[in-house]
Parts: C-alpha cells; sequence; structure tokens
C-alpha cells in the first residue's frame, strides 16, 4: 500500500461533494470498497478517512483489545461506529461528505486533506495550519525522536 502524504486543499460544492485528491483516491483501488471511511476524529476538530483494510483493522481492535462490554469499548464504539460513514467514490472521484461530519470539523467551502501514512484526514484548511504550526513547535521544544528500531526475529 502506498504511503499517504502529503496536504491538498479542494473545494466542497453546495451539495457537500469534493475531490479526494488522487494520489489517496489510487491508495484504495485495490480495496474491495471503492469508496472510504469518514467519522470524525476524537482528538481533533477534523475528519478521519481510511480504507476497508485499515477500517477493518480499527473495529478489529475495538474487538479485540479492549474488554467487551467495557466503558471504554462502549466510548469507542459510540464514537467512532456510530459516527462512521462509508462513502463510495463517484465516477469523479469525489465523496459527498456528511453534513454532521462538516459541521463536527467546522468546515465550510474547503477542505485540507491531510496524509497521516496509511489513513487522512479532512480538516478546515485554516484549523490545520494552526493545528500543523503547534504540533512541529511542541516536537521541536520536546525534542522528539524515534528510539531506535528493534531487529525483528532472524535480523541482525
Amino acid at each position: 500500500m502506498a504511503l499517504l502524504v502529503g496536504r491538498h486543499v479542494n473545494k466542497i460544492d453546495k451539495k457537500g461533494r469534493v475531490s479526494v485528491p488522487k494520489p489517496f483516491r489510487d491508495t484504495f483501488a485495490s480495496e474491495g470498497f471503492q469508496g472510504v471511511y469518514a467519522y470524525p476524529s476524537i482528538r481533533f476538530d477534523a475528519i478521519e478517512v481510511c480504507g476497508e483494510t485499515y477500517f477493518r483493522a480499527l473495529t478489529q481492535r475495538l474487538d479485540d483489545q479492549l474488554s467487551m462490554f467495557s466503558p471504554e469499548q462502549d466510548d469507542l464504539l459510540i464514537a467512532i461506529l456510530d459516527n462512521a460513514h462509508a462513502l463510495a467514490f463517484d465516477p469523479e472521484g469525489r465523496i459527498v461528505i456528511p453534513a454532521e461530519l462538516l459541521d463536527m470539523a467546522a468546515i465550510t467551502d474547503e477542505a485540507r486533506f491531510v496524509g497521516r501514512v496509511s489513513y487522512f484526514q479532512i480538516w478546515q484548511p485554516d484549523a490545520h495550519e494552526e493545528h500543523r504550526h503547534q504540533g512541529f513547535n511542541q516536537a521541536r521544544a520536546r525534542g522528539v525522536t524515534l528510539p531506535p528500531r528493534q531487529p525483528k526475529d532472524g535480523e541482525s
């Protein structure tokens, strides 16, 4: 699977249709569902968007790694699944973002698509610009680094 990286801004029409950037759309071309799954971000005023493979892995983790019927599992199921939408691509590569998701993210006439390796986010452009600068400054101030890579079994 190709990596989802970069930022793209596209206009949203009056019907809520927006063109998904071609590099992002192409990443999901080989998956069973010709579209994406969208749900509100739990941490930010943004929309999280992924393909079927990622969404299946996410829902499996909700099922496997949280105690069944626990408050934590219930909260995440409500936050993600109750608010998720399967959005099919139209022939022009557009999706229709439901008004409730646009409202949650305060998105009106333009949307910024931001790659997050195996999923992407959709932001109101000015809000993302502030978030991007804040995140960069926080990472720099904290001296954030990755730990050394641990070799897998059989690697040296």
